[in-house]
């Protein structure tokens, strides 16, 4: 392990008492000169090994500068911590020191704790930048999440993009507010009491800007991704490709302070190294926590339903944190009368949903028609805490060809239905921005390339892949800056009904979340009962009393869920008291046709109504 990367950023422009320190891997390089552009000089980099370095007083914060490649090329630093005038522009000299936190005391939250609230930085606010976001902090808290989820920042090629054409891993969007910009942010989250997660993407770098080649092997034809050469981790060369990646993830957690990495489609990480690259991520982030004294964790996107990669290191696994479950949603969406064509076709609805809640994976070493095969492993000896659950997500909606919400597909009445499935989950929730008001504005898939080549081949790469999902409908044109506007949330709709309800409804969720057994994601207490004819499904959470508590009793929740348009009965379990109503999606006062009775006596029937959820408890 190379201690020198845990205690501050060595690639790219840093600075110290000597002044600026630059390092640049070109290991076929004849040559290196940094070009410093607003005052123009250049200044010559000396070898060593496959690396090119200097230190000099010529070079300060603020300056825009380049590199010269062999007298030929002249390219962004690869380790550019600022574009301020785009990917194919010069890079700005950064100096992160400067920046006076104020969060000394955060403690970061335990990972069972987390409540998260994915956003889109340019399109969460009419500003679309990281103040916009801060300018809505006491927003979240009101609303009682406690940790944002934002998606990629890394340079992106013109000014609107989901992020995921980042080709400057290091650099954030000089658009958004940049690396001051972002730092400000997460310091005004932590005095909030909200925890941050930033989104990265290690299993490829975008099409546009993309100039890593002209520098060294990033990428290896040993592997191929649906976006072509896998980015070299395994192949000749790729120790210096892993440290890139590594220096990465330190960068955010040492330098930003973010508070945990949601990692990108990890499946498509190729690596047959001996130790995977992920493995070699714990474990400095592990060594770095423990330096610091500062809690991080690691979240991926996985399809692969493989758990070696949430496996602690000390059995082989690759040590991540935690997984979003994708399989949760579909089981969801299905049951909530979503169509069952594309991936969909794989979940049968209720069964499937009920199985996510007891197992978290559908597919757990069992057949799946799509990809016709065995796949996944079994989730046994997995905490709740491991998985994160949705309704929605920048995916499941942008996906979309016409990106629809939930709200523009499902009754009100479902909304909150699909709301308190998630919440009544033993895993993680998330909500997707505007959920929490049923925001009608669809989340479209925008860019803003300049290669017309590239805009006109996203736009038939959208058309063929929307083939077996709504082949009738003609795609939103991406590159379209309408199509950015069209995505934006409208703020005012939390004044009108029944968005306003909506509102408060998602917060009383929220606040049940914390104050009842549901806040524990405990996988082990969770039962399940299902009737597939009436599409009806009884969840039972239970949490038993901490060792000490002055009663040795435990707290049942029962959660009665109706997916169906008709009213129906169900009997609550046997209870020598009666049971407490928490929750009634039902309820007039949330836009519902009736109310339900608060107490119900053990082995009684409840009327449920149509699309809703019925939330009780044993505890007085």
């Amino acid at each position: 392990m190379n201690q020198a990367l845990l205690n501050h950023r060595l690639l790219g422009v840093t600075f110290g008492p000597d002044g600026a320190t630059v390092r640049v891997w070109a290991p076929f390089a004849q040559n290196v000169v940094l070009r410093r552009c607003n005052r123009p000089l250049d200044i010559p980099l000396q070898n060593d090994g496959a690396y090119w370095y200097t230190t000099t007083a010529q070079l300060q914060p603020g300056d825009t500068y380049k590199l010269i490649l062999n007298d030929s090329f002249e390219r962004p630093d690869p380790a550019s911590l600022a574009q301020p005038e785009g990917v194919h522009g010069p890079s700005g000299a950064v100096d992160t020191r400067t920046f006076v936190w104020t969060d000394a005391d955060w403690p970061n939250f335990p990972l069972d704790d987390y409540l998260i609230y994915e956003l889109h930085t340019g399109t969460f606010s009419p500003e679309g930048t990281f103040a916009g976001i801060e300018n809505r902090l006491d927003y979240l808290v009101e609303l009682g999440i406690n940790a944002i989820e934002i998606m990629p920042v890394a340079q992106f090629p013109g000014s609107r993009n989901w992020g995921y054409d980042g080709v400057l891993p290091f650099a954030v969007q000089n658009s958004y507010g940049g690396a001051e910009g972002l730092q400000k942010l997460v310091d005004a989250c932590h005095k909030r009491g909200l925890a941050v997660v930033l989104d990265v993407v290690y299993n490829h770098i975008g099409p546009e800007g993309n100039y890593l080649e002209d520098f060294g092997p990033y990428f290896t034809s040993k592997h191929l991704t649906p976006w072509g050469n896998a980015i070299n981790f395994d192949d000749d060369y790729s120790d210096s490709v892993r440290r890139y990646f590594i220096e990465n993830v330190l960068m955010w957690f040492r330098d930003f302070h973010i508070d945990a990495l949601r990692l990108d489609a990890v499946h498509a990480i190729c690596d047959a190294g001996e130790t995977h690259i992920l493995r070699e991520i714990k474990q400095y982030v592990d060594v770095l926590m423990a330096q610091t004294g500062r809690q991080h964790y690691l979240i991926v996107e996985l399809d692969q339903n493989e758990t070696q990669f949430i496996q602690p290191l000390a059995v082989n696994g690759y040590g991540m944190d935690a997984q979003w479950n994708d399989e949760f949603h579909h089981a969801l969406r299905v049951t909530a009368g979503g169509e069952r064509n594309g991936y969909y076709a794989d979940y049968d609805g209720i069964h499937h949903l009920a199985k996510s809640y007891k197992d978290a994976y559908v597919y757990d070493g069992t057949y799946m028609p799509r990809r016709a095969r065995i796949v996944g492993k079994s989730t046994a000896g997995h905490a709740g805490r491991q998985f994160v659950v949705f309704s929605q997500n920048h995916d499941q909606i942008g996906n979309r060809m016409l990106g629809e919400r939930p709200s523009q597909l499902v009754s009100l009445e479902m909304q909150k239905l699909m709301a308190g499935a998630v919440m009544s989950s033993p895993y993680l929730p998330m909500l997707f921005m505007g959920e929490e008001w049923g925001e009608l504005n669809p989340f479209l898939y925008f860019v803003s390339h300049s290669d017309p080549n590239l805009v006109e081949a996203v736009r038939q790469g959208r058309k063929k892949e929307f083939a077996d999902f709504q082949s009738d409908f003609e795609a939103p044109d991406p590159q379209d800056e309408r199509t950015f506007e069209r995505s934006k949330l409208q703020w005012g709709r939390l004044t009108q009904e029944p968005h306003r309800t909506l509102f408060r409804y998602y917060q009383t969720l929220l606040a049940l979340r914390k104050s009842s057994s549901l806040r524990h994601p405990d996988r082990e207490s969770v039962a399940v009962v299902v009737d597939e004819v009436r599409q009806t499904l009884t969840l039972f959470r239970q949490h038993k009393k901490e060792e000490g508590s002055t009663s040795d009793t435990s707290e049942t929740v029962v959660c009665l869920m109706n997916f169906s348009k008709e009213g129906t009965s169900l009997t609550v379990p046997a209870h020598e008291g009666q049971w407490r109503k928490l929750l009634d999606s039902a309820d007039p006062q949330w836009h519902g046709p009736m109310v339900a009775p608060v107490h119900v006596a053990g082995n009684a029937a409840v009327v449920l109504q149509p699309e809703s959820i019925l939330i009780y408890t044993n505890c007085e």
